[in-house]
């Protein structure tokens, strides 16, 4: 189980992120930056306890609002974080930051992390258990997934990673399932799940207090 340190981290994650975000296809803020607010997410345990797991939530509160309700938009960034750079992800690379238990930390846009993409197949697959985003060794049982399928896949390669402006997709070649598309949502929305191989539900919170749901990861075969 992952061990969460209350420590600080510099730069920060929201910094980071600010940083990051605005050359992303999915980003809907201010030509100038983002306003960024924490908003929701959970973790992932890496079996192997290097690499830290996080689906982090956060709204922007710049530019104007694409609808009449007012509500700020909600990015969905899978992050990981690894004590030693990543072999040929230097384009997934958000940034660096110093943990104040760890040291210095290699913080990656996690779609392109073979350890990040494998748990987020075992939790559609029912094999890995959300974690709270916050707090160390707690189940966070309001993350629902679904698999529609026998068997478990038992070999993960990634394949290739697309941007586009409504997500990620990854492809993967798994076995015995074969080629595996994972559909990452960017920009969340309190959408049902379309009809699809598996998906991954979870909850976000506005800066108004409004609580939303909807899918985070949708699985197509």
């Amino acid at each position: 189980m992952a061990v969460i340190h209350k420590t600080t981290m510099t730069p920060g994650k929201l910094e980071l992120l600010a940083a990051w975000l605005p050359a992303r296809p999915w980003y809907a803020g201010a030509p100038d930056g983002p306003e960024l607010g924490k908003a929701g997410g959970f973790r992932l345990d890496d079996p192997d306890g290097e690499v830290g797991i996080e689906f982090m939530v956060v709204t922007d509160t710049s530019g104007e609002r694409p609808d009449a309700h007012h509500v700020p938009v909600a990015y969905h960034v899978p992050v990981t974080y690894r004590g030693a750079p990543l072999n040929g992800a230097e384009d997934a690379l958000i940034g660096t930051a110093e943990h104040g238990v760890l040291g210095r930390r290699w913080v990656y846009d996690g779609t392109r992390d073979p350890v990040l993409l494998a748990q987020l197949l075992a939790l559609l697959q029912g094999r890995a258990e959300p974690q709270r985003q916050s707090v160390s060794n707690t189940p966070d049982p309001s993350v629902t997934s679904h698999f529609t399928g026998d068997g478990h896949s038992t070999t993960v390669t990634l394949s290739s990673v697309q941007d586009n402006r409504d997500g990620t997709d990854v492809l993967l070649e798994t076995q015995p399932h074969g080629r595996l598309t994972l559909q990452v949502k960017r920009v969340l929305s309190s959408d049902e799940p379309p009809k699809a191989r598996g998906h991954v539900e979870a909850a976000w919170t506005t800066p108004d207090g409004t609580e939303h749901r909807g899918p985070f990861v949708v699985l197509h075969a």
